[in-house]
């Protein structure tokens, strides 16, 4: 797990399993430093990072991932732009989906496998 910093969070939507954050994803993030000269883009490891941070957060899952399951990166994401990090829950199988999106336009989608013995603390007072 790598300790990346969240980007800035513009606004947040909850609904009862699920959980969508508008994020932006800033020109001067360290990440987009060497990633590539050419055409910076966010990395998948960092998208990945923060999918698990803020899912496990407002799901009140202690960070143990077990298994990543049909993790695909569908289009890059450039500095400069807004996106949608939806997270959805599954309490009995204690996996989180993630899907990274703007309007029709798909960036990356995956499901997190937690370790059996994750159990969520308590309901979430998240503040996201």
């Amino acid at each position: 797990m790598i300790k990346s910093k969240l980007p800035t969070i513009i606004s947040c939507s909850k609904a009862q399993d699920s959980v969508t954050w508008r994020l932006d994803i800033a020109a001067d993030l360290d990440y987009f430093n060497g990633h590539f000269p050419e055409q910076p883009v966010l990395p998948g490891v960092t998208q990945l990072d923060w999918a698990i941070k803020l899912g496990c957060e407002h799901f009140g899952y202690p960070i143990d991932v077990a298994t990543l399951e049909v993790l695909k990166f569908q289009q890059l994401m450039l500095p400069g732009s807004q996106v949608d990090l939806n997270v959805s829950h599954n309490a009995a199988k204690a996996k989180l989906t993630f899907a990274y999106s703007d309007g029709d336009k798909r960036f990356a989608s995956g499901r997190i496998a937690l370790n059996s013995e994750a159990a969520p603390f308590t309901n979430s007072t998240d503040s996201h």
